[in-house]
This record gives C-alpha cells, structure tokens and sequence, in this order.
C-alpha cells in the first residue's frame, strides 16, 4: 500500500467530515429560519484501480442533501398574509432582477411599493383573478404577476349583477297601452314601483326606477328607468327613454313566472356595465305588491384591505361598505423531484436537470397541498439529531487524522532510513 495513497485518503476523509460538520453548523443556525429545509451529508466513495503487488485506497467526498419534501411544524402567527403549505408544492417568488424561484419561506408584509414580500426581500407571485379562476400555464411562468396592495386603498366597483324579487297583485287594473310607462308620456301610469341602487364604473351611485304595470290578465311590463333623468318633482317624462322594456308573464295556476316568461333583465347602467337583473324570484298573487328581495353586487370607492386567502389560494379584499371579492389567486409550483432542487441564497430554490422541470398547478388540487394564512412552516431542524451527527463527525475526523498521523510516522521513518 502506497503510503501517499494512506495519508490522501485520510485526508479526504476529514476534509468530507468537515464538510459533514459545516452542514450541521448550517442546520443549526437556521433552526429559527421559516421554511427552511434541513440538509444532510451524503458520502461516496472513489476507488483506485490495484496494482499488481499493492493495494491503491481511494477517497470519500460529502455532499449536501437538503431535504426539501419534509415538512415542517405550522405554528399560527394571525397575521393574514404569512402563509404556509400543508403539504406537497412551494410557492413562487420573484427577486430583483425579475428571476422567479421556488420558496416555502412565507412570512409576507406589503414594502413600501406594496408588494407582498417575504424577510429576504422576494415577492410573491400570482394570477389576477378577474371572476373566473385563472388559465395557468403549467410547465411556465407565464401570466405570473407580482401581487400588490397599494391599488387596494381606494377601489371602485361597477355593478353588474343583482336580484329583485316582488309579488305584483293579481287583482289590479290594466294599463291602457297609450299610457304604459314605456311609452315615457306625462300621462303614464303604472301599478306599482320600485327603485335600485347600483354602481357605476368610478363608483358613482345611479338609482334606477323600475315600474310595473299590467297589460292583461298574468301579462307584465317592466320598464327601468335612470332616475336622474325624472321630470321636476320626479316621474314622467324622464328626459331620456327607458333603459330597458320587458314582459313578464305569469302562470295563473300558481302565480309563478310562466315557462316562456324571461326571468332576467338586462338593464345597461349610464355610465356603467350591463346590469343582469334576475327576477326568477316574482309572483303574482292575490295581495298587494311586496318587495320580497332587492340586492345589486358592486362598491362605492372605498378603502380596501386583505381579509382572507383561502386554502385554495384565493386572496379576498373587503371594502368599507362590507362587500368583498377575490383579486389574485396564488399558485404552488413542484418538480419531479425537490430534493434535489439547487438551493439559493435567501432560502429560495431553482429547477435543474436533476430535479426536473417546474409544474404549475393551485393550492388543494392534484399533486399539492393546501395553502394555511395566519401560519408559518417551522424549519426542520431537530437539534437532538444535529448535535449527535455533529459528535459522530467530531469523532470520525479525529479517528481519520490519527491514520494521517501514522501515515506521517511511517513516512519520517522511510525518510530517514540509513543504508
């Protein structure tokens, strides 16, 4: 055995403890570090070829092996925006330079731009949530934005859809049709009205007045109008046309809307949306008329703030006049194999040949776990099982430098051989 071969391999084999030891001081000192994910030494071995009358050792290397797929303890915080996963997936975050990275790191406060950022400085990323749940691109970044706050102080928004639900009485007399409400004349009649307030499109406040008026035994018409636009004193003529004209009909069997009857309305707001009124909910029986419900979606410019994200990664606003609606859902991102995702600085990860390619998908779908707000994931270090892999390590270097040690010996012997 060359005694070079002895005191390489015995110093490859402090050099891989030391490292062994540099990855327990690591775990260690990120024992209190949200989402951080415990590494551990693996070794391999390298063999030399023998010779023909001597053995040839080899040597060791360590490498790190951070164990991303544990999970860590969940601690609630109340704190709406720190997040946690429970279970498989990792957010997405973007740093600076506009790199997007895998993290479980989710303890997030709104800077001073009003981005959502976590305590190394990366912002959370997620898919504008426009009514509909968002088309994510799942082996890709694209539609990712980052999600900020600061349009949340003051927003606005249009009414579009809404619920009346009246009984109209059977029992009255028919308007005569030179003096239906639709035909906006100063003599116009009706059997009964109402008024609605809904949104427009900065919020302004537009009250619609919606008449009744019988045409025939279980025939209806319902004519909205702009109530800005009534005649001094309010009513007829209104200076502009009806918004909207309508027949409802009604089965006299039950005083329920008729089959061919419409059960929407759809009523196109000045200076709004179209506005999809349902009146599925109207009857006609034998009392007076009744406002049974009367309800419009939209808000007045009001202050808005995060109220909730949901286990499915829908993040709620709630406004002043106690409305709320969703406004950014936020993904999870995995890999055929987190383990072996290259770690970053910040305690963000990126995807490489070994790990495989990112996949998309939302917060309690297929493949990822859901999403905990007000709660934190704990690292997941054990500091019982870093100290006694740190007295193991200890004791192996020791053990590798007393054959260096001999090595050494045996060399100064060798040295100094007289003839």
């Amino acid at each position: 055995m060359s005694l070079y071969g002895l005191m390489r391999t015995s110093t490859s084999g402090m050099a891989a403890q030391a490292s062994r030891i540099s990855i327990v001081a690591e775990n260690v000192a990120n024992a209190n570090t949200v989402g951080y994910k415990g590494a551990r030494a693996e070794f391999q071995s390298f063999f030399i070829g023998d010779g023909i009358n001597n053995y040839n050792s080899g040597t060791v290397s360590a490498e790190a092996h951070r164990l991303v797929e544990s999970q860590g303890g969940l601690t609630g915080t109340g704190n709406v925006t720190d997040l946690a996963i429970d279970g498989e997936g990792m957010m997405l975050v973007q740093d600076p330079n506009g790199g997007i990275f895998l993290t479980r790191s989710g303890s997030f406060t709104e800077d001073e731009s009003g981005n959502l950022v976590n305590t190394a400085g990366f912002v959370l990323m997620g898919y504008p949530y426009n009514g509909t749940t968002p088309v994510v691109v799942a082996n890709g970044f694209a539609g990712l934005v980052p999600i900020n706050v600061s349009s949340l102080q003051l927003l606005a928004e249009p009414s579009t859809t809404g619920n009346l639900a009246a009984n109209l009485p059977s029992g009255a007399t028919a308007i005569p049709a030179a003096n239906l409400p639709s035909t906006n004349s100063a003599t116009a009649q009706y059997t009964a009205k109402t008024s609605l307030v809904v949104f427009g499109n900065l919020g302004e406040e537009i009250t619609l007045d919606v008449y009744y008026s019988m045409t025939a035994s279980g025939t209806w018409e319902a004519t909205t109008y702009n109530a800005a636009d009534a005649a001094a004193g309010g009513g007829f003529p209104y200076t502009s046309g009806p918004l909207s004209t309508d027949t409802l009909t009604f089965d006299p069997a039950n005083g329920q809307l008729a089959g061919g009857s419409p059960t929407s309305i759809t009523i196109p707001v000045p200076g709004g949306q179209n506005f999809n009124l349902d009146v599925s909910g109207m009857t006609q029986l034998a009392t007076s008329f009744t406002i049974l419900d009367a309800t419009a979606n939209g808000n007045a410019a009001s202050v808005a703030e995060i109220v909730e994200i949901s286990d499915e990664g829908l993040l709620f606003v709630a406004f002043a006049n106690g409305s709320r609606r969703p406004l950014y859902q936020i993904p999870l991102a995995t890999v055929p194999s987190p383990d072996r995702l290259s770690g970053l600085s910040g305690n963000v990860y990126s995807a490489n040949s070994k790990s495989g390619n990112v996949r998309i998908g939302f917060p309690n779908s297929a493949g990822f776990g859901g999403m905990r707000s007000g709660t934190l994931e704990q690292s997941t270090t054990d500091i019982a099982t870093e100290f006694t892999e740190m007295i193991d390590a200890q004791r192996t270097y020791t053990a590798n430098s007393k054959v260096f040690q001999t090595g050494a010996e045996l060399m100064d012997v060798l040295v100094n051989l007289k003839r």
